[in-house]
């Protein structure tokens, strides 16, 4: 009989250790998980209210059965609890407080008791195996992994990474990509997460720093931090561009990225199913690197607008289709790698808008200033855009274009100041009778016309303005019951105001109400050298 135990004993330490080996845990984890699966069976067997502990040797496979009872004054459950005089009798040092340990047969598994222990078992195995894997690629994101494929789910694909498994989802793909399983795989490890069920390494062949990550381990340059990938933008599985520095002006970065021959590059292109790829060199300058984003396509002009992070880029009529690519593929990439909203327009569009300015600013000056078509578009072309550059601007500016001389930039001048004020006086005249308070005019910034405009949107007082937020002067978008994403005009929406200017304007409107204080502006340090003035 005791040789019997003892072969039970030897093969429950075997089975741990297989199992451990196995799944690359712990022995004590595989322990732990018998411990509990035959503390179920013998609570099954002496009932679910016992206090039932089972301890397993990990040296020599003995298993201990015991049950718990806790030393009171004053029993209420004997399952768990026993008086001082029982306890005592059992141990003569017993005291309040003390727990009694009553060793218990061993119990005999029978089929549903062995079921239910290998659900826990394998429950708790697989748990500590997932918390493995976890720990294992939690610090691995941003590595690029070889694994073979096991399986496919509803068009993921999970893959064997030897120890864990990954999976790449349907969206993560390449389009058009197919893996059967055992085919090798690439790809990169773009998040690891605890999940209680499902995947929890996620992989992906579409991130755009997986292109990043191979072009490391094809150009030693890159991978020794020579080059520096700045920016990436992909159409996975289409097109994709890169925009390369280098460190070392000796060294090509575009030519270091490409190879001998394309040798380099194309074993990108061969892993990524035929991508293109565009290298393009990275400028610190936004419309040189613009110019070099939408390449190939030849660019003619580029006008920047600072304030809403928009360029506009003409180019020749015949270059137009290749610098919007299909189906606006090149326009696309290039505003993703750049930052920037491009909009792309042809010489002839160009002209045919500048030719429309023109004349708008030219009928305006006619009807403004009261002078004959010549003059006026004499100031357009000179780049007067409004009445008001015209009254402000020095009269010396103005005498100085052909066929005006000094009395002609004064008369100017005065017709402009005259026609300003005869419009802000009647600003003011439809203010007041807006209700507008004239606080709302005191505040820096707030012409005329915006009081107006204001007043007809609403904003009446200096409170009702300081309490106003950016969207109420500039405008915003919100989803109606129709699920349709509608356009709700700001107060101030006409007056191409920036988030900046109609921020600074609530804050003066803030400041003069009292609600909050002026900023103080900081002083600028005395120059090096320069003593102090004293008092």
């Amino acid at each position: 009989m005791a040789s019997a135990i003892s072969a039970n004993r030897l093969e429950l330490l075997q089975i741990a250790d297989a199992v451990a080996r196995d799944k690359s845990i712990d022995k004590s984890v595989v322990l732990t998980a018998m411990e509990e699966a035959m503390q179920r069976a013998a609570k099954a067997h002496y009932g679910a209210e016992n206090d039932i502990k089972v301890d397993i040797d990990p040296k020599t496979g003995e298993t201990h059965v015991s049950r718990y009872l806790h030393v009171v004054e004053a029993v209420e459950n004997d399952k768990t609890e026993i008086s001082l005089e029982d306890a005592r009798r059992r141990n003569p040092d017993a005291q309040i407080g003390d727990i009694i340990a009553e060793t218990l047969p061993p119990v005999d598994f029978n089929r549903i008791n062995a079921q239910n222990a290998k659900q826990v078992i394998v429950q708790k195995v697989r748990d500590a195996e997932r918390e493995r894997q976890y720990d294992e690629y939690k610090d691995r994101i941003g590595e690029i992994v070889h694994g073979v494929v096991k399986r496919s789910e509803f068009g993921s694909v999970v893959v064997d990474l030897g120890k864990a498994e990954g999976v790449v989802r349907r969206d993560e793909m390449i389009p058009r990509e197919s893996f059967r399983a055992g085919d090798r795989i690439r790809a990169y490890i773009y998040d690891v997460r605890r999940e209680t069920r499902g995947p929890q390494i996620f992989l992906s062949r579409s991130h755009p720093q997986f292109m990043v990550r191979l072009f490391a381990q094809e150009v030693p340059e890159i991978y020794d931090g020579v080059i520096e990938i700045r920016a990436v933008a992909r159409d996975p599985g289409s097109r994709a561009k890169i925009a390369v520095i280098s460190k070392d002006s000796s060294i090509d970065p575009v030519g270091a990225c490409v190879g001998m021959r394309g040798v380099r590059v194309q074993a990108v292109v061969q892993e990524l199913q035929g991508e293109r790829i565009d290298i393009i060199p990275w400028s610190g300058e936004a419309a040189t690197f613009i110019v070099n984003a939408l390449a190939p396509a030849e660019v003619s002009k580029v006008v920047l607008d600072e304030d809403t992070h928009r360029v506009e880029v003409v180019v020749p009529d015949e270059q137009l289709s290749l610098g919007i690519g299909r189906r606006g593929q090149n326009v696309r990439l290039a505003s993703q790698l750049t930052g920037w909203q491009i909009d792309i327009l042809t010489e002839a569009e160009e002209s045919e808008r500048r030719q429309k300015e023109f004349a708008a600013r030219t009928q305006l000056f006619m009807e403004s200033l009261d002078v004959d078509e010549t003059v006026a578009q004499l100031l357009a072309s000179e780049g007067f855009a409004s009445i008001e550059d015209v009254a402000y601007v020095d009269v010396g500016d103005l005498a100085q274009i052909e066929a005006f001389d000094e009395e002609t930039a004064q008369e100017l001048q005065s017709r402009a100041v005259e026609f300003i004020e005869a419009r802000n006086k009647e600003m003011d005249d439809k203010r007041k009778a807006l209700g507008v308070e004239d606080a709302v005019l005191e505040v820096e910034g707030v012409t005329p016309q915006m009081a107006v405009a204001l007043g007809e949107g609403g904003i009446k007082t200096l409170e009702d303005l300081a309490g106003s937020a950016t969207d109420d002067l500039l405008g915003y978008y919100e989803v109606n019951k129709e699920k349709e994403r509608v356009r709700i005009p700001g107060a101030l929406e006409g007056f191409n105001l920036s988030s900046d200017d109609a921020n600074a304007v609530i804050m003066k409107a803030r400041v003069k109400i009292g609600w909050i204080e002026e900023p103080v502006a900081e002083e600028e340090p005395a120059d090096e050298g320069e003593e102090p003035t004293e008092a």
